[in-house]
This record gives structure tokens, C-alpha cells and sequence, in this order.
């Protein structure tokens, strides 16, 4: 069964290619990290802080524009998979008439798609994930 999570901490670093944004477990204490993009990174801390809203659309906003224009709605964002240091996410549209489905995403682009929301879109990991994501060394 998916675990419900938060994004903890976003760690943006100019010195790297690579940011971190930390998932912790709403209600426990495992928590993980995912190394994303400087884009994704730097898109998620500004929808996280509300500091800037671009004047037009970028990538994730045209995401969720897409999914209203066609009746659909975005529910969840689940992590689903690890592999080789790989994760592997979802996006969960519900569609007008009730069917439900799910869009292969990276992870950072599922969040930053979550976080376009107010409140934001809940964020679930499978529980195989989230045992192997806190058992492995970072």
C-alpha cells in the first residue's frame, strides 16, 4: 500500500548538476532523498515559497492546462519504482467520466506538477520503494 509523503527539504546547491529534494513520511519518520534537475529543483522551491509566479506557462502549469482542457483532473503523484538508483513515478488523472489514469513521469516532474497546486497534490510511495530508498546508502 502507498505511503502518503511530504517534500521535506529542497538542497539547491550551484556547485552541482545535481539538487536534492528529501520525501518524508507524513505520518512517521522515514524520509529519502532524489536527486533531481536545477530546473525542477529551482521550480519547486519557488511554487514551495510562493515567490514568483512566471508570466506565462511553464512546463508543469502546461501539464495540469492540458489536463483541465481535457475534463481530466490530476489527483496523485505516486513513486513507484526504484531501479538502479532510478526512480520511477506516476501522475494520477481521473478522467470526466471516472476512469482512472496513470502517467509514467520522473519523479521531479511529478512533484513539480503536485506543487503547481494550492494545497498541492498528494504525493504517495509504495512501500517496496520507500523500504529500499531508506535502507540504501545515499
Amino acid at each position: 500500500m502507498p505511503v502518503k509523503m511530504q517534500l521535506a527539504r529542497i538542497i539547491i546547491s550551484e556547485l552541482t548538476e545535481n539538487q536534492v529534494i528529501y520525501l518524508q513520511e507524513v505520518d512517521g519518520q522515514r524520509e529519502f532523498p532524489i536527486l533531481i534537475g536545477i530546473f525542477e529543483a529551482t521550480n519547486i522551491d519557488r511554487r514551495v515559497k510562493e515567490e514568483y509566479v512566471p508570466p506565462r506557462p511553464l512546463t508543469h502549469d502546461l501539464i495540469v492546462r492540458v489536463a483541465d482542457s481535457l475534463e481530466a483532473k490530476i489527483e496523485s503523484v505516486v513513486i513507484s519504482d526504484l531501479s538502479e538508483h532510478t526512480y520511477y513515478a506516476q501522475l494520477n488523472l481521473r478522467k470526466a467520466d471516472g476512469e482512472l489514469i496513470t502517467i509514467d513521469s520522473r519523479p521531479s516532474d511529478a512533484i513539480a506538477v503536485a506543487v503547481t497546486f494550492s494545497p498541492p497534490l498528494p504525493i504517495f510511495v509504495a512501500e517496496h520503494v520507500l523500504d529500499e530508498a531508506t535502507s540504501a546508502p545515499f
